[in-house]
């Protein structure tokens, strides 16, 4: 890594750690994947929502851009799918870097678009390399490592303020994938996947997986892609250590053919509320996962001061 890109991201991990220090209530955004099937964009499975990168960059920019102007402090990039495995399934392997560099600058755009001077970082999220919901089919070790690796490279030179480690549904690619966004030089926040208790879905606890991705230097540490309903029982595991802690759920279910079903059962209001008892129990980080919209964000994102109030200090 050149010495000068290596100086930018630890600014950026700096400004990141000092944001998230602060103790106020740091808003991340919502899905995408779901949000470009909801505004007409096919999002098919292996590659999800890689192909609006090429197809439909204008409806991406537009998406970060509503975020935005929801209120969220942090966009995530749309580098779900762009790893060179899941590309490769679509013949696009050789483009993993061109689409994680262009993801990263559609988000750009979208940020500088709805910002006005307010700070909007960009995450670049790094997932499992298989399907989400099957830690059967984590990778060996050595292809978690090098894979991991390279997607980190590709985000890094993408200019990302840090990695979200996100989804993880395993211990030991949840350690590889946050040591490897270390390792490239980048500040990264790490989120687990539990649909019953706090549990991953390999069936391995929570407060095991914090104890070793706490290891690798993580700024935060989260649960992800889960049942609202699910969330406190996994807060109560996160506040037992000494990061900042936070959720983000889902709305819906998974799907094999677009990859995940949008729910219309909860209404921005009621996602709202349940992001406020998050904060009550010590969440510092909250946004959407599959199947929020801007309008969950900005319910959440138009309470979080009256919330942060409320909430119990660190």
């Amino acid at each position: 890594m050149r010495a000068g890109v290596y100086r930018e991201m630890t600014t950026e991990r700096s400004d990141l750690a000092a944001r998230l220090s602060e103790g106020a209530i740091f808003v991340l955004d919502g899905a995408t994947g779901t949000e470009l099937e909801r505004r007409g964009v096919p999002t098919d499975l292996p590659l999800w929502s890689a192909p609006a990168l090429r197809d439909h960059p204008d409806v991406l920019e537009q998406i970060h851009a509503d975020y935005v102007a929801a209120g969220v402090d942090a966009l995530t990039a749309n580098t779900f799918r762009t790893q060179r495995r899941t590309l490769a399934r679509g013949g696009w392997g050789d483009r993993a870097d061109a689409l994680t560099a262009r993801a990263v600058i559609l988000a750009r755009r979208g940020a500088a678009r709805a910002a006005h001077g307010r700070r909007i970082f960009v995450l670049g999220s790094a997932p499992p390399l298989e399907d989400c919901y099957r830690p059967d089919r984590v990778p060996d070790d050595a292809a978690l490592e090098r894979e991991h690796a390279e997607h980190a490279r590709h985000l890094v030179a993408a200019g990302v303020d840090a990695v979200l480690v996100e989804t993880m549904n395993s211990i030991r690619e949840a350690v590889a994938a946050t040591r490897a966004a270390r390792r490239a030089g980048a500040a990264v926040l790490t989120s687990f996947v539990c649909w019953n208790g706090a549990r991953l879905l390999s069936g391995e606890s929570l407060a095991e997986a914090v104890k070793a991705v706490a290891a690798e230097d993580p700024l935060a540490l989260l649960v992800n892609c889960l049942p609202p309903s699910n969330v406190p029982a996994c807060l109560a595991v996160l506040a037992t250590q000494p990061r900042p802690s936070g959720a983000y759920a889902n709305l819906g279910a998974p799907d094999d053919t677009v990859g995940f079903r949008r729910s219309e059962d909860c209404t921005p209001e009621a996602f709202a509320a349940h992001a406020r008892g998050w904060i009550e129990a010590g969440a510092r980080i909250v946004g959407g996962c599959c199947g929020t919209t801007p309008e969950h964000l900005r319910a959440v994102a138009a309470q979080r001061s009256g919330a942060s109030e409320r909430a119990p200090k660190n």
